[in-house]
């Protein structure tokens, strides 16, 4: 048996097949891990879904900003939908509903052993147990019965910066926001989210969330994706593979057993102009 974490795969069906087959996956002895980020952008999000719901227990995704923009458009009136966004072959489904009620109930972050799965990040005052406890709090949201009113209260960016005393609808996306959109970050934790850059773009007094000095999660292996623009990174503590298949690069899968890495080159077809 195999466990293949993969990048952000965004639409890019036809390149998630082609990479599973360069690994080999066998759904009936094999694990995939998926970093988020399932769907928009790239053009077969509807045939994504599908698929990744259809392997059942074989695939584990956790949820990215984008996976939940789509549960926003669904439920929850974002103040305006995104120019470009290729969601509408999801609404116009058959099986939408279905699709989106599965997508509810996928984790924020998920952790076994020494790894811990989360799209974009951890703040760096948050350890690996208490992210859990914190990614558990949004998901009892996200599958009971208020889940509309919340996916109503998600969008934006405040509050910036963690503290204990949050509570209601803030607390809830500061936690959505720290795991789902962050890369650059204070020392004390505060977020910043327009720069995309490279790390070597960082705004002012910010660092990438990983080079927070003392980040209390640096005992766990996070896997991560969402930031195209830093790639492949593969340190003991930190596996980031958004390979920026969606911009025409590649997508990207780690044996975590083993370390063995494969890539194929994004579909053309698939490619954001």
């Amino acid at each position: 048996m195999s466990t293949y974490a993969i990048g952000d795969v965004q639409g890019c069906y036809t390149s998630l097949r082609r990479l599973l087959d360069a690994c080999a996956f066998d759904p009936q002895v094999d694990r995939l891990w998926l970093t988020g980020d399932l769907v928009n952008r790239g053009p077969h999000s509807l045939a994504t879904l599908r698929f990744v719901r259809g392997l059942g227990e074989s695939a584990l995704t956790v949820l990215g900003n984008h996976d939940l923009y789509l549960l926003m458009l669904a439920y929850g009136k974002p103040a305006r939908r995104a120019k470009g966004d290729t969601l509408q072959d999801i609404f116009d489904a058959d099986d939408c509903e279905d699709l989106l009620a599965w997508l509810r109930w996928r984790p924020l972050c998920h952790v076994a052993g020494r790894d811990c799965l989360v799209h974009a990040g951890l703040l760096p005052q948050w350890t690996v147990a208490q992210a859990r406890e914190l990614a558990a709090e949004v998901e009892s949201c996200l599958r009971g019965a208020n889940y509309r009113e919340f996916l109503g209260e998600l969008w934006g960016s405040e509050p910036a910066a963690w503290s204990d005393d949050l509570h209601g609808w803030a607390r809830l996306r500061c936690i959505v926001n720290a795991m789902t959109r962050l890369r650059f970050c204070t020392a004390a934790g505060e977020m910043e989210f327009h720069s995309k850059g490279e790390t070597a773009s960082a705004p002012p007094g910010y660092l990438p969330w990983f080079a927070v000095p003392g980040r209390h999660s640096a005992d766990h292996r996070l896997i991560t994706g969402h930031w195209s623009a830093l790639g492949l990174r593969r340190a003991e503590n930190h596996l980031a593979l958004d390979t920026g298949c969606l911009w025409g690069r590649q997508l990207t899968a780690v044996c975590l057993e083993d370390g063995r890495m494969f890539q194929v080159d994004c579909a053309p077809a698939e490619a954001a102009s």
